[in-house]
């Protein structure tokens, strides 16, 4: 229920804090990857942590990515891959973004 309310904060408001907020409510949650990769994640301090990966993808990373997001959703309507938000740890944020409802594939 909380994941729900935060979803649709994100929705009304889209702003990085919203976001942050909302990928803390979600560390843990189940998703996959466009190959069909299953992982979850973990969140400490300003880092995500993928159970998939040893390196972590940082909030500023995440901001970036977050940013490009909403450029190419403005210019294009979509976001057609993980590659299109140029930045590391991009196979594992855009299936986030695309739960969260920041972006819609093609």
């Amino acid at each position: 229920m909380e994941r729900e309310a935060a979803i649709e904060t994100l929705s009304k408001e889209l702003t990085m804090d919203n976001l942050w907020e909302t990928l803390v409510l979600f560390a843990g949650h189940p998703f996959a990857t466009m190959k069909g990769l299953e992982f979850t994640y973990t969140i400490k301090g300003y880092e995500m942590f993928v159970d998939r990966k040893e390196k972590s993808i940082t909030r500023s990373s995440i901001e970036i990515a977050f940013q490009k997001a909403m450029e190419l959703m403005e210019q294009e309507g979509a976001v057609t891959g993980p590659k299109k938000l140029k930045v590391f740890g991009a196979s594992y944020l855009y299936p986030v973004f695309l739960r969260l409802g920041i972006i819609k594939g093609k």
